[in-house]
């Protein structure tokens, strides 16, 4: 029986949940973050199905916003992302190599676009 293959970030269930929590509220609300790059490729889609939530601005919405980010992040979602990413179908981040840690990661630069 195939299984599908999920993405490990190297943690347990409760500490991955805060993690791709804080990455994503970091990528809001700076617009960009550096990070590795299977991190980076895990919190893209995060970040992504949040800012498409963010461009819907009905009560439903903003309440899975809220409790999926902090409250300052939400409030950006829904304020300034949602209408700056209304007319675009998707693809709001992008992913840059910039260089590699000193264990030799790949270190990758995510921002929005």
């Amino acid at each position: 029986m195939r299984h599908l293959k999920k993405q490990k970030i190297g943690r347990g269930r409760d500490q991955k949940r805060k993690l791709v929590r804080s990455l994503a509220a970091s990528a809001i609300v700076y617009e960009k973050i550096e990070t590795t790059g299977a991190r980076a490729k895990f919190i893209r889609s995060v970040v992504e199905k949040l800012i498409t939530k963010g461009k819907s601005q009905t009560l439903h919405s903003k309440r899975q916003l809220f409790a999926a980010l902090p409250p300052n992040a939400a409030r950006k979602v829904i304020e300034v992302l949602g209408p700056r990413y209304m007319e675009r179908k998707g693809g709001y981040t992008r992913i840059v190599r910039v260089g590699k840690y000193k264990d030799g990661m790949p270190k990758v630069q995510l921002e929005l676009v």
